[in-house]
């Protein structure tokens, strides 16, 4: 589950628990919940075992780049028409479904947290939801592409190229495709999809008549979907309030408003939806089917072809929906329509006196003819009054329109992958995009050696060093690969702004190493990274080891003009517990945040636990809590003093506050420090504690400081995983 980072009492929503609470039985109730509620489970953490990756050791950005890929685009177009008794094509295309099937897993991104990721489709809940309905047909379809070419083609990957290629055979011009989206293996823990229980549930909205309540970090209108309501607000027809739902849901997902009705007008110009038949009659969706259907699921007699159940509504969106044309924006501006129910009961818009010429043909009888129809957002995009100026571009200008669509395209299948270097493949285009967030390589060389001298000589603090660098890195999310120290945005707008950041003493810091790096020809980036390198080196040194930083060069320095403020305002850090730091209050405890922001960087519960006491006695804390968690009199020397003081018997802890406690002398009754809840988790938690104990026996001081290192260094690269080894 994901957190929703909202301030009690604003009005948009309180923030939700980023985990789970106990351990979940099979029915999905947690046994521990009921009996130690405030309990954390640390499985958002625990998801980063490798122990369900049944290939280990397979380097699939390397294995990707072997694929065939003129054969693999010959056999998905060829896919397109080789219709399957089992599960019959539309009119002989599969076109409409494979597109349905892309949109679906890479819809539910959002800006917020860039989770879920897209191979999670495959896994409960996602694969069951009822706005997901017969996709898993799509899926068993895909087999035997995925079978022919194996561990170097993800299904992550297919998936996404599946929709692709099915606008490529319907005769759109698409703007590209990059592969290396490497699968997971079981379903993501800590994607957060609403506090409901039934599917399709009203009410998400903090203020229904502020669309911009709804509870962050969602961004779906209900409960289980992927976008809005095809229906309409709450399943009532009204495409005025619709199209406020659907500008929320895909500004969420950081689409504009011309990006928005490109995907709507560009993704119904293809395909249709199904709901010809009662929608009681299907059977139980994949995750609740019996152990026979393998997998399958929404089974139902006479199920395939002309009496599918889908979404409901039924009917295509054009005349010919294997086609890619303009026509959907003529019917939308130049006809009536008139709202009605779908033979499922669905309220869906149809064309008044559409012409019998204009009207798709049966899926029983190709000599007869069908309904056409639009949903409640495709009407928004005619009612509107700033879609429909957008709409009414795209039909005068098509270039304009197909040109809107290919980017937009590209962007909802591509947000989740990073800057451009992350591309794999021949189809991946070179245009930079604002979006990406790219980084222009460095173009000169530095001597290192010579950068870390002049650093060293200084007036920065061992913590100034070292802040200014997990304050650059720490942005980077494993979701979808955006932030991190390459590019050195803390020194632009909006991070150097951020609270976060202590912009007083950001500025400052800058100051001094962006002169280094003019004098030096090192980028900024470079000497930001460097700069806690010595400080962390300097505090080595002072615990008396020997313990080197490892430093890879080769980070370039973006300018303002590179970086989206909209994108890049969702990385700011509204809490870090690894600076026991929290902006305001929220509902969320401070120990929930810090798990949350340790799975968005990476780290198990033991990489987690090893940092947080190393940057405590660092002295990294943010200036709101200078003191709190600092348990040792040694500030800026690496030792593990934070964990014997934390398990030292001799003191008792008190609380003094909601997010603050004295640690007292049982003796003298003094108070000897001060700590958050962030903090003592770490010796409430049994699994917590017992990776506190290591680090606090006598025989492991040199461990901690190996072990802090190397998460360090993970952390300052975590974002340069296009840039091959470390050095």
């Amino acid at each position: 589950m994901s957190v929703g980072l909202k301030k009690n009492g604003n009005g948009n929503g309180n923030g939700k628990c980023p985990v789970m609470h106990g351990g979940v039985t099979k029915s999905g109730e947690s046994n521990t919940s009921r009996q130690w509620p405030n309990s954390i489970n640390l499985d958002i953490l625990h998801q980063h075992d490798t122990k369900t990756n049944p290939l280990p050791k397979f380097n699939y950005k390397k294995e990707v780049k072997k694929l065939n890929f003129k054969a693999l685009k010959k056999d998905l177009l060829k896919l397109m028409t080789e219709s399957q008794e089992w599960w019959p094509a539309d009119l002989g295309t599969y076109s409409g479904l494979m597109v349905r099937l892309t949109w679906h897993q890479v819809g539910t991104y959002r800006e917020f947290d860039g989770r879920p990721n897209v191979g999670s489709h495959r896994f409960s809940p996602q694969d069951s939801w009822p706005d997901n309905t017969n996709l898993d047909k799509a899926r068993r379809l895909l087999w035997p592409i995925k079978k022919k070419y194996g561990n170097r083609l993800s299904w992550s990957d297919l998936m996404v190229l599946a929709g692709t290629m099915a606008y490529e055979h319907a005769g759109f011009k698409t703007f590209g495709f990059s592969f290396g989206r490497e699968d997971i293996w079981e379903p993501e823990k800590d994607v957060y999809w609403g506090k409901e229980t039934e599917p399709l549930a009203v009410n998400r909205y903090g203020d229904p008549k502020d669309r911009s309540s709804l509870e962050a970090p969602l961004a779906a209108s209900h409960f289980q979907l992927v976008y809005v309501n095809p229906q309409g607000v709450e399943g009532k027809p009204d495409p005025v309030r619709t199209a406020m739902d659907v500008r929320e849901t895909f500004g969420r997902m950081g689409m504009n408003d011309v990006e928005t009705a490109a995907l709507t007008v560009g993704g119904h110009s293809i395909g249709r939806a199904h709901g010809n038949g009662n929608p009681d009659n299907l059977g139980p969706e994949p995750a609740g089917a019996d152990i026979h259907e393998q997998g399958f699921g929404w089974n139902q007699e006479n199920g395939t072809g002309a009496n599918q159940i889908t979404s409901g509504l039924e009917g295509a969106w054009t005349t010919n929906p294997d086609k890619w044309d303009h026509q959907y924006l003529d019917l939308l501006l130049n006809y009536e329509w008139e709202s009605k129910k779908s033979p499922a009961g669905a309220w869906q818009w149809e064309p008044i006196n559409l012409e019998e010429d204009k009207k798709p043909k049966d899926l029983a009888d190709p000599n007869k003819k069908a309904r056409l129809m639009f949903t409640d957002a495709d009407m928004a995009m005619a009612m509107d009054p700033e879609y429909r100026k957008i709409s009414e571009r795209f039909y005068k200008e098509p270039k304009f329109f197909e040109d809107s669509f290919a980017r937009a395209w590209f962007k909802l299948t591509h947000r989740t992958m990073g800057n451009k270097g992350n591309y794999i493949g021949p189809w991946a285009p070179k245009e930079d995009l604002l979006w990406q967030g790219n980084v222009p390589s460095p173009k000169k060389k530095y001597n290192v050696n010579k950068v870390k001298k002049m650093i060293s000589a200084t007036s920065l603090s061992t913590s100034d060093l070292i802040t200014i660098a997990w304050d650059s890195a720490r942005t980077y999310r494993r979701t979808d690969k955006r932030g991190g120290a390459n590019g050195a945005r803390i020194r632009l707008a909006p991070m150097k702004d951020w609270e976060a950041n202590e912009p007083k003493k950001l500025s400052k810091v800058l100051k001094v190493l962006e002169n280094i790096a003019n004098k030096s020809g090192a980028t900024v980036a470079d000497t930001i990274i460097l700069a806690g390198n010595v400080g962390l080196e300097k505090a080595i040194k002072k615990a008396g080891s020997k313990v080197k930083v490892p430093f890879s060069s080769g980070r370039g320095d973006s300018s303002q003009e590179q970086t989206e403020l909209k994108s890049f305002k969702w990385l700011e850090p509204l809490h870090d517990g690894f600076r026991n730091y929290v902006k305001a209050d929220y509902s969320v405890m401070p120990e929930e945040l810090l798990l949350e922001r340790a799975s968005l960087m990476g780290l198990t519960a033991q990489e987690m636990t090893c940092l947080v006491g190393g940057m405590r006695v660092l002295g990294t804390n943010h200036e709101s809590a200078k003191e709190k968690g600092v348990f040792t009199s040694k500030v800026g020397t690496l030792t593990n003093d934070f964990f014997i003081n934390l398990l030292d018997m001799k003191y008792t802890w008190k609380p003094t506050g909601k997010n603050s406690y004295d640690l007292v002398d049982r003796k003298t009754n003094k108070v000897k420090y001060t700590a958050s809840r962030a903090d003592l988790v770490l010796g409430s938690n049994s699994i917590l504690r017992s990776y506190a104990e290591v680090y606090a026996q006598d025989d492991n001081k040199e461990k901690f400081i190996k072990d802090f290192v190397k998460i360090w260094t993970k952390i300052m690269n975590a974002d340069r995983q296009s840039y091959g080894k470390l050095n």
